[in-house]
């Protein structure tokens, strides 16, 4: 193996054994860290066998296999980006209903002290 075969393969391990432990010290959700793992694992097979990214480049139409690692790293960045897109949007509506449920809330208890001092 050449020294750029070793680097990958330690990068890509480095990188799943990072989710993992992240996953079980419950800093990242198991929804998030599939992704992540998924990738890790693909890298790790395409490091260990040149031949199996010749074959998924070839079977795909694209004739030059490194070209696959490139559109493979687009759509992981594409897949993250959605994902963030949706938690944000998903954050933003939720956090638009409490700040109207505390803005009622607050009106109930100036109603009820404006009440109490009346009564």
């Amino acid at each position: 193996m050449d020294l750029t075969k070793i680097a990958s393969l330690g990068l890509s391990v480095g990188i799943f054994c990072f989710v993992v432990w992240l996953v079980r010290e419950r800093r990242l959700r198991e929804k998030y860290a599939l992704l992540w793992l998924c990738t890790s694992v693909f890298v790790i097979l395409l490091t260990v066998s040149r031949r199996i990214l010749e074959v998924a480049a070839l079977a795909i139409g694209i004739y030059y296999p490194p070209s696959l690692l490139f559109l493979v790293g687009v759509l992981f960045l594409l897949l993250v980006a959605i994902g963030h897109s949706v938690t944000l949007s998903r954050l933003s509506e939720s956090n638009h209903n409490l700040a109207q449920e505390v803005a009622l809330l607050r009106k109930q208890v100036e109603d009820l002290k404006e009440e109490s001092k009346k009564g």
